[in-house]
């Protein structure tokens, strides 16, 4: 038997780094003796730098500092990565942009900007990426990429003639766009990216009606950042030319993938299929018999393009188990096991708070593999046996 361990970060607990090496843990304390193969993955969202610099960091793949903007335009010292053919770099917005960097009470999504994701695509092709992978999960932001662009040259001016604020809540006031000033190095690059959502731009939705909120959105704000958003992406269909108000995958990280394809020329695609691909996962899955993924909660979202369904489809396609490992399950586990879980195990033992659950999630998460691993060992015994207990 060979296993292939593949979890996404257990949000607020574990990084997928983490969560794979307690699950592994498990299994080796079951003393079910197989191989088990680590493929910690990510799906756009948080841990996608980290899920790739280290599938890469035996070949060179490196992560660089660099002191950026935060939401709220404070510094924050983030990180970008380059991977191992000096050519691919990764930027994950949330490590310049992402709603972690703010406390609730700070939370402001009328205010907070992209500038600092640009500085972080800036460096990237300063230091000679030609292709950049951003990840755009855990935003803090619904300014449509404005500040990102700001931040690469491209100038946002209002009746004046002069700069916009950052944030959302200025985009009204844009009446021209001059591309003029795009940062020169961006010639020739390609941008893809990784996306762990399928909304599109605007609309019921959109990036403002469905993210808003969970960014500190209340509804009145709501409806200001959608007809803020759809009066800045019109002039974007008319001053520049792409029209991407209808865009799938647009409204990810309140709609800054809409800009950075309406203004990079990037491509906007399922970030877990991307991150398998980078990983390598075809080539991982030939000879494994078993896979173990899982996320903190599992769910209707999770069927929305999370990581762990799509590493479920991939086993699906090669006829390979899947088994699901989650903080909670929610009432879905019908549309769970048709889109590939054949088995979901809640790690929870019993009625314990969220935030017991949470600081124990890495000891809740290698119990839960030990049991994995022993129901195996059962399983192969009771197969060599020839008797399988009656129920």
């Amino acid at each position: 038997m060979k296993i292939l361990v593949a979890p996404n970060a257990f949000k607020g607990s574990l990084s997928a780094v983490d969560a794979a090496a307690c699950i592994a843990r498990g299994l080796a304390r079951s003393g079910l003796g197989c191989g088990v193969d680590l493929m910690p993955i990510a799906d756009g969202g948080d841990d996608t730098l980290a899920v790739l610099i280290a599938a890469g960091a035996a070949q060179g793949a490196r992560a660089h500092q660099a002191m950026v903007e935060g939401p709220l335009g404070e510094p924050v010292q983030a990180v970008w990565g380059m991977l191992p053919d000096g050519q691919t770099a990764v930027v994950e917005m949330a490590r310049a942009s992402g709603l972690k960097l703010l406390p609730p009470a700070r939370r402001d999504p009328l205010r907070t900007s992209t500038f600092g994701t640009g500085q972080l695509i800036a460096a990237a092709v300063e230091a000679g990426a030609r292709r950049i992978i951003v990840g755009v999960g855990g935003s803090a932001t619904v300014d449509g990429g404005a500040g990102c662009m700001q931040a690469l040259g491209v100038r946002l001016l209002d009746a004046q003639g002069n700069e916009i604020p950052h944030g959302g809540g200025a985009l009204d006031r844009v009446r021209r766009i001059d591309t003029g000033g795009l940062l020169p190095a961006l010639n020739g690059v390609s941008v893809k990216v990784a996306c762990d959502v399928t909304n599109p731009t605007l609309g019921p939705t959109g990036a403002a009606a469905v993210f808003g909120p969970q960014k500190g959105a209340t509804p009145e704000q709501v409806a200001l950042l959608e007809n803020n958003l759809q009066h800045f992406f019109t002039l974007v269909a008319e001053q520049v030319g792409v029209d991407v108000r209808d865009l799938p995958h647009g409204g990810a990280a309140g709609a800054l993938s809409a800009g950075l394809a309406a203004f990079l020329g990037a491509e906007l695609c399922s970030g877990i299929d991307l991150i398998l691909d980078a990983l390598g996962a075809e080539r991982r899955l030939d000879g494994v018999s078993l896979i173990i993924t899982g996320e903190g909660r599992l769910d209707a979202q999770t069927l929305g393009g999370k990581g762990p369904v799509g590493v479920a489809r991939l086993a699906q396609a090669r006829g390979i188990p899947v088994i699901a490992l989650a903080g909670s399950v929610g009432d879905d586990e019908a549309a769970l096991h048709a889109a590939g879980f054949d088995v979901i195990l809640s790690i929870v033992p019993g009625v314990i708070s969220l935030e017991e659950a949470m600081a124990r999630a890495g000891d809740l998460l290698e119990r839960a593999g030990e049991r994995v691993g022993r129901l195996l060992r059962l399983g192969r015994l009771t197969a060599r046996s020839g008797s399988l207990p009656q129920v």
